[in-house]
């Protein structure tokens, strides 16, 4: 008899610590992927099978565990889900030695174990883990001297002004390890510089420069590889507007040495800018300048993961707030995500104040330390829809959140205060168009999506029984005096909808897709309920 093989659920975590080349279509990410699911087919015979989950950290760095990510890889652990996590390397996973010991010991406690295809470590014995032990510890003494030597020798050469490396300023070119100006990419600095403090705003000025085709350098790689010659962006402009570089100093550690480089503009006219800057800067952090204050800027992205900012639109007297997609320079604008920021900011609200001390209590132990954190924040969340919205923002940047928007998903990860923890939230919403407006339908737990009656179709339910009232009896109502028999005929099909459809549109629950172009666009509406309900998937 063939003795059955123990299926073994595996998942793959990848993770990169800076955010370059992401934007790729096979980046880091897709190869240390494509590695780990190459291993775990050539174990297929011993049971191994991915997961459909992708733990995905890409700009997240491993010298600590604060990455949503793997907080969610370590959950699902602790749920059962997952029986070995694979990875390309081990440094990949963690670089910190304390840290590996908290994700051994979490694998051990739910009978799980991790593998690096690159590297032999089996962490279910005991001489593994005491092997990987060691080379970390020796792995990470290395990395700390080495660090400390560097930082004292760059320290010690830019107290003397020279230039240490890295990517060579625009505006400059090195030659003998010494910055000299190049007068073209200068005239273009000088340029930038006068043309900011003109427009004073850095996103002007972004689109200026496209439209004058200024380009960043282009460099050609040993492999190859054509980097540079892109249109300037915010933040590498910003930075340009701000480095000391141009005036013939270097900056290390928040101070500013002379350095023995020549400058490109005049001390007078950076200084002017960065007075403009002065001006400019309003308090971000708690919008507190701001008349339509938002609740979630810098902390939110759209379904294709580019942040969003807060905008607003005025109809009449009105003003619509939105989130909207942050383009780069020249990207096409259709592209762009605009979702109403009232409902987003609520849903977001709502669900951390529903469900982050329903995620603490199944990690809390018996300890008065965990008893102490769920107390606070139980009292904490119940306030938090009741608090005013500078209250809310400082709770969220206290927690460092990050809220992703995706087609039928909110995901939002907090961090513990005094933790070294992230929660994972999710609040299920579908995005809804209705016209030209894009909505949020927030789904409640085990419920039906949830949001405001669509006054559409409120409006169509009422001229429906005014139409059939006018075809039967007579009477005229001046919903429907204007309409022709054909469309009045159509209206009247509705008036004998199921009663619980109607209650539905009444009170905002019925399904997201139901809309009234689709009930007008039916055909023959049948009379029996249960026929209606399939039709209009209300079932």
């Amino acid at each position: 008899m063939v003795e059955q093989v123990k299926r073994k659920r595996c998942a793959i975590y990848t993770r990169k610590s800076t955010e370059d080349g992401l934007e790729q279509n096979f980046n880091s990410l897709d190869a240390q992927r494509e590695a780990c699911a190459a291993y775990i087919l050539s174990q297929a015979s011993e049971g191994w099978e991915s997961v459909v989950e992708q733990y995905d950290d890409g700009g997240w760095s491993g010298g600590n565990m604060e990455r949503p990510a793997l907080a969610q890889l370590l959950n699902d652990v602790k749920a059962g889900k997952i029986d070995v996590i694979v990875v390309y390397r081990v440094d990949r996973l963690t670089r910190a030695l304390a840290d590996f010991a908290k994700i051994v010991e979490i694998l051990d406690e739910n009978d799980a174990s991790f593998v690096s295809v690159t590297q032999s470590f089996n962490t279910t014995t005991s001489m593994g883990r005491l092997t990987l032990n060691v080379l970390l510890s020796f792995a990470q003494f290395e990395r700390e001297v080495t660090g400390e030597l560097f930082r004292d020798k760059i320290a010690a050469s830019k107290k003397k002004g020279m230039w240490m490396g890295g990517a060579v300023p625009h505006g400059f070119k090195v030659e003998d390890r010494k910055l000299l100006i190049q007068e073209g990419e200068a005239e273009e600095v000088r340029y930038i510089f006068k043309r900011y403090i003109e427009l004073k705003s850095v996103p002007k000025l972004v689109d200026d420069l496209a439209r004058r085709n200024f380009r960043t350098r282009r460099r050609v790689l040993s492999s190859g590889k054509i980097l540079g010659g892109n249109h300037i962006r915010t933040g590498a402009l910003t930075l340009m507007l701000h480095n000391p570089i141009y005036i013939g100093k270097i900056r290390h550690k928040g101070k500013i040495y002379n350095g023995e480089h020549e400058a490109i503009i005049e001390e007078e006219l950076f200084e002017r800018a960065q007075a403009v800057f002065k001006r400019n800067r309003r308090d971000k952090s708690l919008g507190k300048r701001t008349r339509n204050p938002s609740l979630l800027t810098g902390m939110i992205t759209d379904l294709d993961g580019r942040p969003m900012s807060p905008s607003q639109a005025n109809k009449g007297s009105k003003c619509y707030r939105y989130y909207s997609t942050r383009l780069k320079p020249l990207e096409d604008k259709t592209s762009a995500w605009h979702l109403p920021a009232g409902e987003l900011e609520n849903t977001v609200v709502k669900a951390i104040a529903r469900n982050l001390v329903t995620k603490l209590l199944e990690r809390a132990t018996d300890s008065s330390q965990d008893q102490k954190l769920l107390a606070q924040y139980s009292k904490t969340t119940e306030a938090l829809p009741s608090m005013n919205m500078l209250e809310r923002r400082k709770f969220l940047l206290t927690h460092k959140a990050k809220v992703r928007v995706n087609d039928d998903v909110v995901k939002i990860s907090l961090r513990l205060a005094d933790r070294q923890e992230v929660v994972m939230i999710s609040a299920k919403a579908k995005l809804v168009r209705k016209g030209s407006n894009l909505r949020l339908a927030v789904a409640p737990d085990n419920g039906p999506a949830k949001h405001e009656p669509d006054p559409v179709l409120l409006r169509l339910v009422a001229n429906a029984f005014a139409a059939r009232d006018y075809l039967i009896d007579g009477v005229a109502s001046p919903l429907v005096l204007d309409y022709s028999r054909r469309h009045l005929l159509k209206l009247a099909r509705l008036s004998y909808l199921a009663p619980d459809i109607i209650k539905a549109i009444v009170q905002g629950s019925q399904h997201v897709d139901l809309t009234g172009r689709r009930f007008l666009r039916a055909g023959k509406i049948p009379l029996d309920w249960q026929e209606q309900r399939t039709l209009f998937g209300c079932e």
